[in-house]
């Protein structure tokens, strides 16, 4: 594409690999599931969401409870604790919280091959020729992929989060048609909550992949990439990756209960 610089194409095969991981496993016979009982012990603390054997990937687990997280994985396989479904009231997370949340999915064992695969892709295009190939140009690669995403995610899902006190989870919106589902999902690029529970401008998000953006690529991306139009183009490219996963976690609920062969459960009132 005109104009793309050679990171863009690292995280637009990064969109084209969650996409043919999707196709793969719809394609594949459904897995049978074990159904979970329903807890029935009476509670004192109403905020917490209650446990459904039916509920979808996004419900908070038994033991995710207390932090208003999940078990769910993308796919059966990448870390997708942040999303919530079926939940209208769920308690807010605190500072550490968030840092751990973010580092439960950031160190995942599933990470590790995950980014293994983006550098593959980066050399395969010789993309960032300073690198050059070889083992060495590889593991160049590879920790530059490592750390662009850990940059990103922790400042746009755990730094900016807590001390902006916003909320980094992603709730489901789970009803209507598939353009106002689609289109609430991108809008919480731009719109978020707050920890008590209030919309606002997601400060975290746009600023902090633009703050990932800066740091990554003027500290240890090669020098011809280090100005501000490549800062901008990244900065951008992070933001629209970012969306589309975003869309994809609204859906990946009704692609699980289709795999599984599970009823829906309507989500509760926001």
């Amino acid at each position: 594409m005109p104009g793309m610089t050679d990171r863009n194409w690292l995280f637009w095969g990064r969109i084209l690999a969650e996409v043919m991981t999707a196709l793969l496993l719809i394609a594949l016979p459904a897995r049978p599931q074990q159904q979970l009982p329903v807890d029935t012990t009476p509670t004192a603390d109403q905020h917490k969401p209650a446990v459904n054997s039916n509920a979808g990937p996004g419900t908070p687990s038994k033991d995710a409870q207390g932090s208003g997280a999940t078990n769910d994985r993308l796919f059966f396989t990448l870390p997708n604790f942040l999303t919530v479904e079926n939940a209208s009231e769920v308690p807010p997370l605190t500072a550490s919280e968030k840092i751990k949340l973010e580092a439960r999915s950031q160190f995942d064992k599933v990470e590790y091959p995950w980014y293994g695969v983006l550098a593959g892709i980066s050399q395969a295009e010789n993309s960032e020729r300073e690198y050059g190939q070889g083992m060495a140009g590889y593991g160049k690669r590879y920790g530059a992929a490592l750390g662009d995403g850990m940059i990103e995610n922790f400042l746009v899902a755990a730094a900016l989060p807590s001390v902006l006190h916003q909320d980094p989870r992603y709730y489901q919106f789970g009803t209507g048609s598939f353009l106002h589902r689609a289109g609430y999902a991108v809008s919480r690029i731009f719109i978020t909550r707050t920890d008590s529970g209030h919309a606002e401008f997601n400060f975290s998000e746009i600023v902090g992949s633009a703050m990932a953006a800066g740091i990554s690529t003027y500290s240890y991306h090669p020098r011809d990439e280090r100005n501000l139009a490549n800062t901008a183009s990244v900065w951008g490219t992070q933001v629209g990756l970012d969306m589309f996963t975003l869309v994809v976690k609204e859906f990946w609920p009704d692609i699980h209960r289709k795999l599984q062969h599970r009823p829906r459960v309507e989500a509760s009132a926001r």
